[in-house]
């Protein structure tokens, strides 16, 4: 009786009554290779696009190592053909390479392991629908460390950052924190942080009030201004405060009687810097964009 091989490892069943006097030969080469089945670690060097992981019956071969080091340099993504399609195979894979990977046995499903990554898969053995399924899609951890870095983050949170459709109340204070993408890198930021920002696009509208004397418009925050006055009489002064504007934001000066007139300069910690422009006896609008140490203002008729 002829030998025979076992399904998946090929490793030869000799015959009754074969191999006398050299059985020895085989068993020691059987014990290869399934030593190599069990522990082996086998590097892969990879060329061009396609690859052959054949495993030979009788025979140490790449494709029964169970742990398969991929490197080499691929011109592109490397599709790695499982053969025999009718073997059932468990690889463990790492790729050391800076392409994708493919493996496939049949026309069944296929697993990608990309560049760098590694993964646990198994082959079905199906013949011509065999399939490859990847063992470490959907893997359920009970803890994560990435880099030495343990996450503590938990599913409940991370189904909030992918979408969670309930939605709550808590309030939000100046210290709690926001992620933002920073320049391609995820960083958390305080919610004051954020509010400075907006605001430099929003305006504050002041509430008009009649000058007589030397008044001051001071912004609560880190706001653009508009501010609606009248001029009792004569020739008065108005001063915008400084201190709380971030370059780019702006005041608006609305002088809403025909007589009269002003003059609108700025202050740093109640020191006049500068002097700003004088509006006349008409309807005026004194306009000023915020420089970060001053103001550059226009005057503008209204209509």
């Amino acid at each position: 009786m002829a030998s025979t091989y076992t399904a998946n490892s090929g490793i030869e069943k000799i015959g009754a009554g074969e191999q006398a006097g050299t059985w020895g030969v085989t068993t020691n080469n059987n014990l290869d290779i399934l030593d190599r089945s069990i522990n082996g670690v086998g590097t892969i060097n990879l060329t061009g696009t396609v690859t052959d992981l054949t495993t030979n019956d009788g025979v140490l071969s790449e494709g029964g190592y169970k742990v398969l080091v991929l490197a080499g340099s691929p011109s592109g993504t490397n599709t790695i053909t499982i053969g025999p399609n009718d073997q059932d195979k468990m690889y463990f894979v790492e790729n050391g390479t800076n392409q994708s990977v493919i493996f496939s046995q049949g026309g069944g499903a296929n697993v990608t392991v990309i560049a760098g990554a590694k993964s646990m898969i198994y082959a079905d053995g199906a013949g011509s629908s065999a399939a490859v399924v990847d063992l470490t899609a959907g893997l359920s951890l009970g803890s994560l460390t990435l880099a030495g870095t343990v996450v503590t983050t938990t599913a409940a949170e991370l189904n909030i950052i992918d979408g969670g459709a309930t939605v709550g109340t808590t309030a939000v204070a100046a210290g709690d924190g926001i992620v933002t993408n920073d320049g391609g890198t995820m960083q958390q930021t305080t919610a004051a942080t954020f509010s400075t920002y907006f605001n430099q696009n929003l305006v504050e509208a002041k509430d008009a009030l009649t000058v007589a004397g030397t008044v001051t418009v001071t912004p609560t925050g880190a706001t653009s201004v508009y501010q609606p006055l009248t001029v009792g009489s004569g020739s008065q002064i108005v001063r915008v405060a400084v201190t709380n504007l971030v370059a780019g934001q702006y005041v608006i000066i609305d002088k809403t009687t025909t007589t009269n007139s002003m003059t609108i300069d700025w202050t740093n910690d109640s020191a006049v810097t500068s002097s700003g422009i004088s509006l006349g006896s008409s309807a005026d609008l004194g306009i000023g964009i915020f420089n970060g140490a001053g103001f550059s203002f226009t005057e503008t008729v209204k209509f």
